[in-house]
This record gives C-alpha cells, sequence and structure tokens, in this order.
C-alpha cells in the first residue's frame, strides 16, 4: 500500500507555477496620463486666466438661475416631451401599411434630419417674415365677393399678429421640438422593430387592437432599447439649448452668462462657468439615465449579483459550471 501511494506521488505532475503576463505599455500609459492631469490641474490653479473668485461671485447670480431654469431646463423639458410625443406619431407612421402615411412620415424624418438646428431655429425665429398676421375663416373671402359682386366681403372668424405667438421662447421651442421629434421617430421605429413580431401575433390572437398592442405589449418591451438611445437625445437637447441666442431668446443660460462676459469684459471666466454648468446638469441626467436603463432592463441579461453567485457556485461545484445549484 506505501508503494502505490509512493508511485501515485511520484507520477502526479508538479503544480503549475503561473507567470503573470507583464504589461509594461499599461504602466507607461498610466505614467504618461498621470503627467497630463498634473499640467492640467496645475494650469487650473496657477493661471490668472480663469479668475475662479469673479466666476464663482457670478454665476450664481439671479439672471443666471433665471435662465438655467426657465430657459435651459424648461426648454429642455418640454422640447423632449413634445419631440418624443410627435416621434412616436410619426414612428407609427412609418411601419403603418397606409404608403401615403408612410410617404408623408418619411419626408418629414428626411426634412428635419437634413436641416441643421442652427439653421431650423434662425428660420422660425423669422417666420414672422412669411405671415405678419394669422388669421382664421374662410379662404379667398374678398375673390368670393368679387365673384358674387360683393365688395370688401370679409368672412374671417380671428385673428393675431403672429409675432404675437411666435414669441423667441416658442420659436426656439418649435425648432427643437420638431427637428427632436424626427430624431425620435426613428430611435421608436427601430425599438419597435426589435419587438418579437409574434408578441403582436399573440396579442392579436387575444382579440387585442392594434392600439391596445402597441401600448400594452409593444411600446413597454420596446422601452429597453428605446431608453439609452433617448437619454443621450436629451442631453443632446439640453447643450443645444446654447444655440437658442441665435433666435434670440435672452432668458437662456449661455446668453445670460456670455452678456455677463461681455459686459464686464471677461468673456473666458464666464465661458469656463457655462461648461460647469452643462457638466453639472449633464451628471444629473446621466444618473436619471442609469436609473431608467435598469429599470426597463429587468429580465434581460445577468446582473452583477448574479454573476457572481454563479462564480461561487462554480468554485463550489468543482468547476463544473452546471453544477446542480442555479444562481438567482
Amino acid at each position: 500500500m506505501t508503494a502505490e501511494k509512493t508511485a501515485t506521488e511520484r507520477a502526479r505532475p508538479e503544480p503549475i507555477k503561473a507567470v503573470p503576463v507583464r504589461h509594461p505599455g499599461r504602466w507607461v500609459t498610466v505614467a504618461v496620463l498621470a503627467v497630463l492631469a498634473a499640467m492640467f490641474l496645475h494650469v487650473l490653479l496657477t493661471n490668472d486666466a480663469f479668475q475662479w473668485s469673479f466666476m464663482i461671485d457670478h454665476m450664481f447670480r439671479p439672471p443666471i438661475i433665471d435662465g438655467l431654469v426657465r430657459g435651459t431646463v424648461l426648454m429642455t423639458i418640454s422640447a423632449m416631451l413634445i419631440g418624443v410625443a410627435l416621434g412616436v406619431v410619426v414612428a407609427v407612421m412609418r411601419l403603418s401599411p397606409n404608403p401615403i402615411l408612410r410617404g408623408v412620415a418619411w419626408l418629414y424624418t428626411w426634412f428635419f434630419r437634413a436641416v441643421p438646428r442652427l439653421v431650423l431655429l434662425a428660420v422660425f425665429g423669422n417666420i414672422g417674415i412669411l405671415w405678419s398676421r394669422i388669421e382664421f375663416g374662410v379662404p379667398f373671402d374678398t375673390h368670393l365677393g368679387r365673384l358674387f359682386g360683393i365688395d370688401n366681403l370679409e368672412l374671417r372668424l380671428f385673428g393675431f399678429d403672429s409675432r404675437d405667438l411666435l414669441t423667441g421662447f416658442m420659436a426656439g421651442l418649435l425648432g427643437l421640438a420638431l427637428s427632436e421629434a424626427a430624431y425620435m421617430a426613428e430611435i421608436v421605429r427601430a425599438g419597435i422593430q426589435s419587438v418579437d413580431p409574434g408578441q403582436t401575433e399573440a396579442a392579436g390572437a387575444l382579440g387585442m387592437t392594434r392600439g391596445q398592442t402597441l401600448r400594452r405589449v409593444v411600446l413597454p418591451q420596446a422601452m429597453r432599447v428605446i431608453i439609452p438611445p433617448t437619454g443621450n437625445e436629451t442631453i443632446a437637447m439640453l447643450k443645444d439649448t446654447s444655440l437658442l441666442m441665435y433666435v434670440p431668446v435672452s432668458m437662456e443660460l449661455f446668453f445670460q452668462l456670455d452678456a455677463v462676459g461681455k459686459r464686464t469684459f471677461q468673456i473666458f471666466p464666464m465661458y469656463v462657468a457655462a461648461c460647469l454648468w452643462y457638466l453639472l446638469l449633464t451628471s444629473v441626467l446621466l444618473v436619471g439615465q442609469y436609473f431608467l436603463e435598469r429599470h426597463y432592463g429587468k429580465g434581460y441579461g445577468r446582473s452583477e449579483r448574479a454573476r457572481f453567485r454563479l462564480r461561487n457556485v462554480t468554485a463550489e461545484s468543482g468547476g463544473a459550471p452546471g453544477g446542480t445549484e442555479t444562481a438567482r
């Protein structure tokens, strides 16, 4: 027995001595990044052009806060609500079997995706040139009166000056919302098409209408695909509100910061303040996007906790991935 044990021990190979792979390139990259970070911090702390005290003193003043809340934040929320709602309608039209609806939806997305938002805002800001006054009633009433021998026939119910309605805020809202709807239409269309067609067929077999199928079956499953690009579009919309100064909209964050910089001849500190404000707002949106993605991503893939438990179960079962215990 002892001889057999000794022979077995001699036949068993020695344990492998694993030598970790060296990665000198990584350490060189880390060193270069550390040097660049130190240089950047040195510029921030020692360069007098930043004017940190002046910047902090002016970036929290009431006009700046009003422009932030009543301009940037309100415009972002309003434009995204209109853009998402209209985008869903256009996406459904794009997927409709009706060729006219498909053609109109394609024409809409083609136009508003082709024209830059800055150009759209400039056009909507000057749209009062086309119609100085907007009136509702029977069209061509003057020509109809002449046809029947009546001079100065007026069949107009009411009207208003276009400049009273198309203020700077409304013109900017229309430009941003209509442009955003074209992008959201493509995002929603991709999300709807990602859902298995069998889901729609099953809903139809249960007697659900197309509208009920869309609201209760298709869109809830498509949200997992729709939410990430929609979050990116929201962040892009937040940054694009800075273009409103070309409408112009005075009650806006970047407009107010730019005005302070030009009035005090401190342009660069106010531009840095604008960067800080947009970084803060974007960070808040990123946190909200993370929780939305986690909420609508339930049931898809495995979480980190599941992976961790699976590794533990695999280790306890002797390395066999198909152990009897399953990760929950």
